[in-house]
């Protein structure tokens, strides 16, 4: 892919972050290709929304992330704002997102512009809420402590519509969520009361610390945390995970992809905090509601090689570690995925009536 500019997320407070960094700024002025800074952390400034972080970044068409997963996601909600690749660079931990070693960042940037990297596409969120949500000032601090200034709520989203607030739909939301969309409690002993609707029809009235609704890329954060099942990230889904619920039913819902989740509070519930990829964007009082949607929007992430999420999961959480794996030795290959698909296993010709 041809890259005309790009722009720059760095975790500061990685010193191999920063050395990764003067490489990056090296190749691109090696190559003539602008490159500018995005700082995301700053609080010099007021916090931006994707799109004008973006625009002030001069719309770039590849955002290098250098650090873990959360300095992944906030470039990814830049970039997917602009229909950006996204190049994540691994610093991190336990990340799920960033899977270029730091060492091949220049090797990486290389295929990305002889058009030799691969773009892998991941299903994002997006909202409608019956009101605009506001992060009252009083509250910003208690929400945001520890994390700088908050990020602005969510703007409307500019459409075509004629059912823009018409018909039930409410308003719509300039949002893309890569991982999750929460609504969790704010006070430690009142939790969130509230109604939860998939696909237009009534799940539950739920009273639980939180409830998530995420992607199956989000699958493994959040959602996982409480319990929720992994979901290959290949697969378009909408994942509904309540958190500490007061109920016997604690169970995740998997649903469709066009099948939304709606969640309301509930008259008697406390008010609930949205946060988005972990970054609160707002409070909603009792009475408010939001609906979360599969976007038309998707990411691009860049990579080197085919995704290995499965050999991902288990270096990740040490499956092989395991007491029961001891006895097994050295797993042996089963599959061989460059090999032909044997012919009970293709796709069966299309059947005419």
């Amino acid at each position: 892919m041809p890259v005309a500019r790009i722009g720059l997320v760095v975790h500061q407070g990685h010193a191999s972050a920063l050395a990764a960094a003067r490489d990056v700024h090296a190749w691109s002025e090696q190559h003539a290709i602008p490159c500018t800074d995005i700082d995301v952390w700053s609080t010099g400034h007021d916090r931006r929304s994707g799109r004008e972080e973006a625009h002030a970044a001069g719309d770039p068409d590849l955002v290098v992330t250098l650090g873990g997963d959360g300095t992944f996601l906030r470039g990814a909600r830049i970039a997917v704002k602009t229909g950006a690749s996204v190049l994540g660079v691994d610093l991190g931990k336990v990340g799920f997102l960033t899977e270029v070693p730091v060492a091949d960042v220049v090797a990486a940037l290389e295929a990305v512009r002889r058009d030799e990297a691969l773009v892998e596409e991941r299903m994002t969120l997006t909202m409608r809420a019956s009101r605009q949500p506001e992060v009252p000032a009083e509250m910003e601090a208690f929400l945001c402590y520890g994390r700088g200034p908050a990020l602005p709520p969510p703007p409307v989203r500019a459409t075509t519509s004629t059912t823009v607030t018409g018909n039930g739909w409410g308003i719509p939301l300039d949002v893309n969520a890569l991982n999750d969309i929460v609504v969790e409690k704010l006070a430690r002993d009142h939790q969130v009361a509230a109604g939860v609707y998939i696909s237009g029809r009534l799940l539950a009235a739920y009273s639980a610390d939180a409830l998530v609704v995420a992607t199956p890329t989000g699958s493994t954060a959040y959602s996982f945390a409480a319990g929720g099942p992994v979901l290959s990230p290949h697969m378009d889904a909408v994942v509904f995970t309540p958190i500490a619920p007061h109920m016997t039913f604690n169970r995740t819902v998997v649903a469709a992809p066009d099948e939304p989740v709606a969640i309301r509070i509930l008259p008697h519930s406390g008010r609930a905090a949205i946060s988005i990829d972990g970054q609160p964007r707002g409070v909603l009082d009792p009475g408010d509601w939001i609906g979360v949607y599969r976007a038309p929007q998707r990411l691009r992430l860049i990579r080197l090689h085919p995704t290995d999420f499965y050999g991902r999961l288990r270096d990740r959480f040490r499956l092989t570690d395991a007491p029961a794996t001891a006895t097994d030795g050295e797993s042996a290959p089963f599959f061989h995925p460059n090999s032909p698909v044997p012919t009970e296993l293709t796709d069966p010709a299309p059947h005419h009536q």
